[in-house]
């Protein structure tokens, strides 16, 4: 399937699958999208020191290497896991901005790192942050109450259907701990009744730019 590089909206780069019409990020703003949708929605509701954090769609590593920005901030200690079935190729990493777009110069080694490290088990990038990158299709997830936090950023349901079933909204129910969060940019009547049938309470939450709503659910 063919790949390019993308500019979007607000001046971050993402990766377009044009077969598909479908982006990484969101084609309004990558970096706006992954602050809105998992930052502000997700992470910062959390005020506990350590945070656990499953993210279903590595991809280009935007939404770990932010977590990890904020995190440094907030001095928390990040245990990060990222799914990813089809990791994208070190190619396309290079032409990505973010250390830019971010002003993120002297973390250039964490963004790299977090790339280069082997799959499949526990690195630390930093004292307060360790990653593992598992190469697992979703459904193959198998946690049990693991994760505080859920970054779901998977490709959307109209291409990827499968992605966004009830089978696998209770596979996240499942992992993560009693109180966790869950959230997404996508806001289909599909995706939240799912996510409702396997237990999750749901709601609506203003979109990032280019998109009304988006989804927040909570294992009470």
């Amino acid at each position: 399937m063919k790949r390019e590089i993308m500019i979007t909206l607000d001046g971050s780069t993402t990766i377009h699958l044009p077969d598909w019409d479908e982006q990484y990020h969101s084609k309004n703003g990558a970096i706006q999208e992954a602050y809105h949708v998992f930052i502000k929605a997700g992470f910062e509701q959390f005020p506990q020191e350590n945070i656990s954090i499953l993210e279903i769609g590595f991809g280009t590593g935007l939404n770990s290497f932010i977590t990890f920005l904020e995190a440094e901030k907030a001095n928390k200690t990040i245990d990060y896991v990222g799914v990813e079935a089809y990791p994208v190729e070190d190619g396309e990493i290079e032409k990505l901005n973010y250390i830019s777009e971010l002003k993120a110069e002297n973390n250039q080694e964490i963004f790299t790192k977090m790339h280069v490290v082997s799959w499949d088990e526990k690195q630390a990038v930093s004292n307060d942050f360790s990653i593992t990158k598992r190469k697992q299709f979703f459904h193959e997830i198998e946690d049990v109450n693991q994760f505080d936090l859920i970054y779901f950023d998977a490709f959307g349901a109209k291409n990827q259907p499968e992605l966004w079933t009830e089978e696998i909204f209770s596979k996240m129910f499942t992992a993560i701990k009693q109180n966790g969060i869950l959230v997404t940019y996508s806001a289909k009547g599909s995706v939240r009744r799912a996510m409702q049938a396997v237990g999750f309470i749901v709601e609506r939450l203003p979109g990032p730019p280019g998109k009304r709503e988006m989804l927040r659910a909570t294992k009470n």
